[in-house]
């Protein structure tokens, strides 16, 4: 393989001569082959973003040459077009704070300005990395705005998938009120419940969710871009941050972005970052109980509850014949894990700063862009291919809430709790409804019996009497 020879204030190295990143970008890849992993596509656009910016920054301040802003700007539009995204290779797992990625990203954009100038790759004339292409910048306050613009920057597509699952499951909720099932707690009999209620509730699980992903983002809309080294400013204009704000709001389309009020503190902390991750794992938390229900009320469908139909998505067993396992939800359920255990991750580097600088930004970044993207995939095939489709089993609904040994709690007003007991272990020792058992019993007349144990309206609020409002008694 031909080669060039780089050169950095450690020394030489050969440098495959078609690489756009040099030197400090190979040293990180010999250094951290740890997991064979890129950067994310999110935290390479969010650093290009910010050195174009910079670069138009310095050009309407006169401190840049309008002819090297101009070359830096083509060449971040090419990345930003989808060109070049083979030559981002560093290792999720690199030297802190991210100085091997945003050196990758400047050795890129320095070599092809200079092409673009009509120079050879490797001789960072009339671009240098550090000097153009990093002017006024610091790893330090550009990879915590690059985490903020890539997480806004994803924020849409989630919102959007976590919308249509809202959708769904409140659909399903409407579609199935009239359907009354048993309900369970401690996967017990329990009161009867409609099945449009559990969906419903489901739904409004998943809006308070976004609204707790949508209140932890906005803080990610103040950036410390400008900060440099320590948050102070040194080497930057005062008028830099406006301009950069101005800039990014205006290439990224996030209108939602501000100037940071204390750029020391939006440097020291990783808090937001932390508690964006936080609402991720929330969401998972919550979206991983709504697929495990799922996969109970559907299992069976013959030693099961089988109360629901999920969408037969592919064979479920390479030696059951017919054998159809609900396998998205279990999906779901994996991609929920992962996340949780992203945000620990996260939890952990945050904390794990110290003075000026939390140095675990580069697995940070990784954690929350990793968690945004399979939950917003998850997400998405989870409404479309599992919740948009699912069937009600009205008849074994219908089985289950006659069987249920709760339903003696409907007795309770008319008999009291001890004989209500009774009844309830009875059922449950015979074998026989408690309809029946009441009815042989003599316990109710025929006509009271039908209305305490109207299996409807037991399911709304109210004293099981067969009326309603204040002549139920509250």
């Amino acid at each position: 393989m031909a080669t060039r020879i780089e050169k950095d204030p450690l020394g030489e190295v050969s440098v495959p001569a078609e690489a756009l990143y040099g030197v400090q970008t190979l040293r990180a890849v010999q250094n951290f082959p740890i997991s064979g992993l890129r950067p994310l596509e999110p935290f390479v656009i969010a650093q290009v973003w910010i050195k174009k910016a910079a670069a138009m920054t310095h050009r309407d301040t006169g401190r840049l040459d309008a002819r090297l802003a101009d070359a830096i700007v083509a060449a971040a539009d090419e990345v930003l077009d989808g060109g070049h995204r083979e030559q981002f290779v560093v290792d999720p797992y690199q030297a802190g704070a991210g100085t091997s990625h945003n050196m990758n990203v400047n050795e890129v954009l320095a070599n092809r300005a200079n092409e673009l100038l009509g120079m050879a790759r490797g001789t960072y004339s009339p671009v240098h990395p550090n000097d153009h292409v990093n002017l006024a910048q610091s790893t330090n306050d550009t990879i915590p705005t690059n985490i903020r613009l890539a997480v806004l920057r994803q924020l849409p597509a989630m919102l959007a998938a976590i919308d249509a699952l809202h959708g769904a499951l409140a659909l399903k909720g409407v579609a199935f009120d009239d359907i009354v099932k048993a309900g369970r707690t401690h996967l017990q009999d329990a009161m009867p419940i409609r099945l449009g209620q559990e969906f419903t509730a489901y739904a409004g699980t998943i809006a308070r969710c976004r609204k707790r992903v949508v209140e932890a983002a906005d803080y990610l809309n103040d950036l410390g871009i400008g900060g440099s080294a320590v948050g102070t400013g040194v080497t930057v204009e005062p008028e830099y941050p406006a301009l950069m704000n101005a800039h990014l709001r205006s290439m990224t389309g996030i209108a939602t972005l501000r100037i940071g009020s204390d750029r020391i503190q939006l440097m020291q902390s990783m808090g937001d970052a932390a508690a964006f991750s936080a609402s991720l794992r929330g969401l998972a938390l919550d979206l991983s109980k709504i697929a495990s229900d799922l996969r109970l009320m559907v299992s069976g469908p013959r030693t099961g509850l089988d109360e629901i139909v999920l969408p037969t998505v592919q064979p479920g067993s390479s030696i059951m014949p017919g054998k159809v396992n609900p396998s998205i939800p279990e999906m779901v359920n994996q991609v929920c894990f992962q996340v949780i255990g992203c945000d620990t991750t996260v939890a952990i580097a945050a904390e794990h700063g110290q003075l000026e600088l939390n140095v675990m930004m580069p697995v940070i970044a990784h954690n929350v862009l990793f968690s945004m993207q399979i939950l917003t995939n998850a997400i998405a095939v989870f409404a479309s291919r599992c919740v948009v489709g699912i069937v009600a089993n009205v008849a074994m609904c219908e089985y289950w809430v006659e069987r249920s040994a709760a339903l003696a709690t409907a007795l309770m007003p008319r008999i009291g709790y001890a004989a209500a007991a009774e009844i309830s272990k009875r059922s449950v020792r015979e074998g026989t409804l408690i309809r029946e058992l009441v009815a042989r019993d003599g316990l109710l007349p025929p006509a009271e019996l039908d209305a305490v144990l109207d299996l409807r309206r037991m399911t709304d609020i109210g004293v099981p009497s067969g009326k309603r409002g204040s002549d139920a008694g509250g």
